[in-house]
């Protein structure tokens, strides 16, 4: 196929809250464009972009898949990002490859909890966006409403580029305010003809009250436009398409349009304006790294001339070709069959072929330039956030943060045929997500999988017997405790076996203090004058490293600790090693005993959003749960309550929400920071574990 020039190209997300109708607008965009011939519906489980079994049986989607598509001579890549606050790992990770989004709101409710959360992950890695009011046939649709919740809560600057002509099941189109024209759907061919004509008299008053704020807005982005805006002069189609894209590409504003997906109506004038308004890869700023030689900033911009550079953002186990990686190419070409560099893990890799993914069919292709995207076949020990690039320029692109899991279970094969399934099955599973864990607990001899909420493990044990066949028997969600230390102590560690032969010694002298939370472990060594030989000082802090493992309350990791090394001893013969990380784990399990150790839980931020007569029962129920209410808002006729909850609180939550509410209520939760467990609830939990 030929090449797309890279000003024809879009790299764009669909982002938004659960069920705002994002992969129906992500079907009908595919259908347009001529992808799919019958369109998918999430309601009876066909969606193309929702592949997975269980995507398509819970009607949400897990995995962000890379799609290509074409309108009007431009290329567009869709990655589609989940919803579900679980999979916040899966949006951060698209975002960072992307240059552009689309906001799917639903018009009945506006800015929901998880939009919040999403545009904020936007706003971080500074990702231009269009907003889509989508669901305008619904009872109780309001484009006017949504659109002052876009600024009431997210604080964004939106600038409706259309207004709709009628709303609920008198939804009929809407007025183009660009080009002041009406745009009235078809229904017979399902709103694929739309017919473009005057507007209604009734709504020419208020077409141009929004063109004129519309205008405004834009006469902050270009001088020309507030010249004449002032005098009142007409601005033409074309300026105010040329300011709308600046705006949009700097992040000055929002461009919003409405629509209903399921609908077909508004489809085709959502993928104009991401043509119009999105910007190309050459738009974007241009990718920055690090020199893996000489720490040295390292920029490379969007052009096949410059040295080939690219970021893996997805890793998937497919059934047919194996392992595929998701890349987002910065600069540069690859061709299928040639090696690459991966200078995040120092090793070189053959790319054998290179696919272009429409989401569940795939084309195989020779190469893939700057701006593009595809996924490359035989990459063994690339995982997600890695940098593949030319190994005589090499670079390290950011790589992308990954959160901690906060929630664990203990897993188990059914039978012993499944035994080792399940410790490959689960390697692949890792590989794929690296927000989620596996460990291997010695003393219970369990297998632990951690995650980021309960929905995110129940998808990884489903696909554990779905897609690798291993029957699992999986026992109850455990939190992630964690120990750490309140007081500094100073401790000495001795190891020494002298008993005929070659002895053993090591001697060390430690002194521990307090972090403050989140630092992890520093570790420092203030040896003088040689009392350890330098080669032993790094087997001292590994010894101290793997200590920390299981702390001495409970068995958690210890965090927030530095330790200081600061004296000790060694014998010519007897040292090694081996001997000084011995007395390095010993010398930190000491100290830590003396310096006021405590359980550390995680808390979670829980929002709820609640009809107003439930109110009182919610929050009765947030308080019996150890929860601190941080703040209340009435939103339309909910309430908004916003809480800390302890994590270990938080089991079963749905389900009591659920039959508290009659179903009517819905809450968020996630990950905010480690907080000290009250003393009688850390004594019963230490007796537990100690009891076990």
């Amino acid at each position: 196929m030929s090449r797309v020039p890279l000003e024809m190209t879009r790299n764009i997300g669909i982002m938004a809250h659960i069920d705002a109708g994002k992969t129906t607008t992500t079907e009908r965009i595919l259908y347009y464009t001529g992808v799919t011939y019958k369109i998918g519906e999430v309601h009876d489980g066909t969606a193309v972009m929702d592949w997975m079994v269980q995507e398509q049986e819970r009607g949400i989607t897990i995995t962000s898949a890379a799609t290509t598509c074409f309108w009007k001579d431009h290329r567009i890549n869709i990655i589609d990002t989940p919803g579900h606050v679980d999979f916040t790992i899966e949006v951060e990770r698209s975002l960072r490859v992307l240059d552009g989004a689309v906001a799917v709101f639903d018009a009945v409710a506006g800015v929901e909890p998880q939009s919040e959360t999403v545009w904020r992950q936007a706003n971080k890695y500074q990702v231009p966006r269009i907003a889509f009011m989508n669901k305008m046939d619904r009872v109780g649709a309001d484009f006017f409403m949504s659109v002052k919740t876009m600024v009431d809560r997210l604080g964004a600057h939106p600038v409706p580029i259309q207004i709709p002509i009628g709303a609920e099941e008198k939804f009929a189109g809407c007025v183009d305010l660009v080009k002041m024209k009406s745009i009235q759907y078809d229904d017979e061919t399902l709103g694929a003809r739309y017919v473009e004509d005057a507007i209604p008299d009734g709504l020419v008053p208020q077409a141009r009250e929004y063109r004129e704020k519309m205008i405004e807005a834009l006469s902050d982005i270009d001088e020309n436009i507030m010249e004449k805006f002032l005098n009142g002069e007409e601005v033409t189609e074309q300026e105010i398409k040329v300011a709308l894209r600046k705006g949009a590409v700097n992040l000055k504003l929002t461009p919003v349009i409405c629509g209903t997906a399921f609908k077909n109506k508004g489809v085709q004038l959502l993928l104009d304006a991401i043509v119009d308004y999105l910007p190309s890869p050459l738009e974007v700023p241009p990718v920055v790294g690090i020199s893996p030689q000489n720490n040295s900033e390292v920029v490379r911009k969007a052009s096949e001339g410059e040295p080939f550079s690219a970021l893996a953002f997805k890793v998937m186990t497919d059934p047919f070709v194996g392992q595929l990686t998701f890349i987002r190419v910065y600069s540069g070409v690859l061709s299928a069959g040639s090696y690459v560099y991966n200078s995040t893990k120092d090793v070189k890799e053959r790319v054998g072929r290179l696919l272009r993914m429409h989401a569940n069919k795939r084309e195989e292709i020779k190469e893939v330039a700057a701006g593009d995207i595809a996924a490359a076949v035989g990459l063994k020990s690339t995982l997600t956030g890695d940098t593949l690039c030319d190994e005589k320029v090499p670079v390290v692109l950011e790589s992308i943060e990954f959160p901690e899991p906060v929630i664990s279970v203990a897993i188990e094969p059914k039978t012993k045929a499944d035994q080792e399934k399940l410790s490959q099955s689960l390697a692949k599973l890792a590989q794929e997500d690296p927000s989620f864990r596996v460990s291997f607990n010695e003393e219970t001899g369990q297998t632990i999988i951690s995650g980021m909420g309960e929905l995110h493990l129940e998808i990884i044990v489903d696909r554990l017997v779905r897609e690798f066949n291993v029957g699992a028997n999986v026992g109850k969600p455990q939190v992630a405790y964690r120990e750490t230390i309140k007081a500094p102590a100073k401790a000495e560690g001795k190891f020494v076996r002298q008993s005929g032969g070659r002895g053993q010694y090591g001697h060390v002298y430690v002194n521990l203090e307090p972090l403050e939370p989140g630092k992890g472990f520093e570790f420092a060594n203030k040896i003088v004058g040689g009392t350890i030989p330098r080669e032993y000082i790094p087997a001292v802090e590994k010894g101290i490293k793997e200590a920390m493992d299981s702390g001495v309350l409970a068995g958690y990791p210890v965090v927030d600790v530095k330790a200081t090394l600061y004296d000790g001893s060694y014998h010519e013969v007897d040292s090694s090693e081996m001997a000084f990380k011995i007395a390095g784990s010993m010398a930190f399990k000491d100290g830590v005993k003396k310096a006021k150790p405590v359980l550390l839980e995680p808390i979670m931020n829980v929002e709820v959003v609640t009809p107003e007569g439930y109110m009182g029962d919610v929050m009765g129920d947030l308080n019996s749960r150890r929860g601190k209410i941080q703040s209340m808002e009435k939103r339309g006729n909910a309430q908004i309550i916003r809480a800390e909850v302890p994590l270990s609180e938080m089991f079963g939550y749905a389900t009591d929400l659920r039959s508290k509410t009659q179903g009517r209520a819905t809450y968020t939760m996630q990950f905010s920071h480690y907080e000290d467990v009250p003393k009688g609830i850390a004594d019963s939990i230490i007796a537990k574990v100690k009891g076990e």
